[in-house]
């Protein structure tokens, strides 16, 4: 008989004992559980810190799956399933920021109020700067504008006609209507209509940089092809028109007399930095030191003269 009262109490005391170890050992467990950093604006993370709380036992007894991410079968709406731009990530990560492209390069000089022309002048770039210039006026009629040039005018390289002279003369009009200071810079090469635009910026801002170049020239006679005989001399009258409006207008704002002017564009005159500066184009040559150095340099005739070399006239 005392056997079998001995054997009901040794069961009750192994059960107690196993329950305490189990609670214990889920107590343990339940510290070892990694809490995320929560935030309140973050789905997946409120999820888990919910389930974590209020049943431990589903996210530590958890079949491994390799194919699965982890705890991603806890969610039952997939409305919890945030693509990565709709969550703001915790605060123990970077913070979230949108990518989007960046502005194309013309945007960025606008902002900073330059106007760029570094293609020939044609419609579709006279159209451009035209609307840019009047854009910055409308912006703030008292800010400085910022005129980059590196363009050879109405024509290209190998002087083929590209543009009308009323490409260059829109522009002109342009930048005479602003109440802006224009501040014009030659990088590269100003050539004929361009050469005009140079010139005609706010006296005392017009610069150039030191291996810019300089040119000024007769306007030319557009591609006849077929045309009728008639047809060529009205246009032949019409370019001679244009060049005494340009012969004008270089007299003007590089204090120079018209016949000088005319007779300087009979042949292609080019022009760097120093002879530009000297000739009224510009007023500023833009490098450190390098009106003081190029001051104190001799002129070419000059060089010429102590080399022995004999320079004849133009034709």
């Amino acid at each position: 008989m005392a056997n079998c009262m001995r054997m009901p109490m040794v069961s009750t005391t192994s059960c107690i004992t196993s329950e305490k170890r189990r609670r214990s050992l889920c107590v343990i467990n339940r510290t070892k559980i990694p809490m995320p950093p929560l935030n309140p604006k973050d789905p997946f993370l409120s999820r888990l810190a919910s389930v974590a709380a209020t049943s431990p036992d589903t996210l530590l007894n958890r079949p491994t799956n390799s194919d699965t991410p982890p705890f991603l079968d806890i969610f039952h709406s997939p409305n919890l399933m945030a693509t990565p731009a709709q969550v703001e990530r915790s605060v123990s990560y970077n913070e979230h920021r949108p990518r989007r492209p960046p502005p194309d390069l013309p945007s960025l000089l606008l902002h900073g109020r330059i106007v760029y022309i570094g293609m020939p002048l044609v419609p579709a770039v006279t159209e451009l700067v035209v609307a840019e210039l009047m854009y910055l006026q409308w912006m703030d009629p008292k800010e400085p504008i910022y005129l980059y040039i590196n363009s050879t005018g109405t024509t290209r390289d190998d002087g083929e006609t590209v543009g009308m002279e009323t490409e260059g003369f829109a522009i002109y009009d342009a930048m005479m209507q602003l109440k802006n200071e224009i501040h014009t810079v030659a990088v590269g090469a100003a050539i004929g209509q361009a050469c005009l635009l140079l010139s005609a910026g706010t006296k005392g801002q017009r610069f150039m940089m030191p291996h810019a170049k300089a040119m000024i020239q007769q306007p030319r006679v557009p591609s006849s092809g077929l045309m009728p005989a008639s047809d060529v001399l009205i246009r032949a009258k019409e370019v001679i028109i244009n060049r005494d409006i340009l012969v004008k207008l270089l007299a003007k704002h590089t204090g120079n007399s018209e016949e000088s002017v005319a007779s300087l564009m009979k042949r292609p005159f080019y022009m760097d930095s120093t002879r530009a500066k000297e000739f009224g184009v510009i007023d500023k040559i833009l490098w450190r030191g390098q009106e003081k150095i190029m001051a104190d340099a001799a002129p070419p005739e000059e060089w010429d003269k102590n080399a022995g070399i004999r320079v004849l006239d133009a034709v």
